[in-house]
């Protein structure tokens, strides 16, 4: 986890898509037609990465759970499966939830640095556009565009399934008196 948080992730991608090749066990070996292949060494830094940082969220929202909680379960003579589906498990996903939803932002940004492995995202179709046309404000504005309307919607469903997960943070709002 340290290795994939704590290093670029544009390294990562390559010395993935270029490094794995340098290697003969590899070459020789099941993964060579997988791994030879850009779409599948960006996915899998892209992925490698994300699993890192999401492995950060999903502890600190474990770490953020309040031991009376546990302790309560256990009292109530829960198994540990039951303690965990019913009370670690929710109260660890609400609070690991904006965190994530950043994460999912974050990916969908990142998937830009897959153009530079050949793998046409839409900042790569944006630089074909470009080379073809000229016109690099109107087609990076364009692609901007794509990622931020990408981004609101990543957005507007995290707050959606926020707010369906926390109903009980919710105020209710004051009763009008006659």
């Amino acid at each position: 986890i340290l290795i994939f948080r704590g290093s670029p992730l544009l390294i990562q991608l390559f010395l993935i898509y270029y490094g794995l090749g340098q290697f003969g066990v590899i070459r020789h070996s099941f993964l060579w037609p997988l791994v030879r292949e850009p779409f599948i060494c960006a996915v899998l830094a892209l992925a490698l990465c994300t699993a890192a940082y999401t492995a950060e969220i999903l502890r600190g929202g474990l770490l953020a759970i309040p031991p009376g909680q546990i302790e309560a379960g256990q009292a109530c003579g829960m198994s540990r499966w039951l303690l965990l589906r019913r009370i670690i498990a929710p109260v660890m996903l609400r609070y690991a939830l904006p965190a994530y939803s950043t994460e999912a932002i974050l990916l969908v940004k990142s998937t830009a640095l897959a153009s530079l492995v050949t793998v046409w995202d839409v900042t790569g179709v944006a630089q074909q556009i470009i080379q073809r046309t000229y016109r690099t404000m109107e087609v990076f504005l364009c692609a901007a565009a794509i990622y931020l309307l990408l981004n609101f919607i990543i957005v507007q469903l995290y707050a959606l399934l926020e707010r369906r997960l926390t109903p009980h943070t919710r105020q209710n709002p004051a009763t009008v008196s006659l």
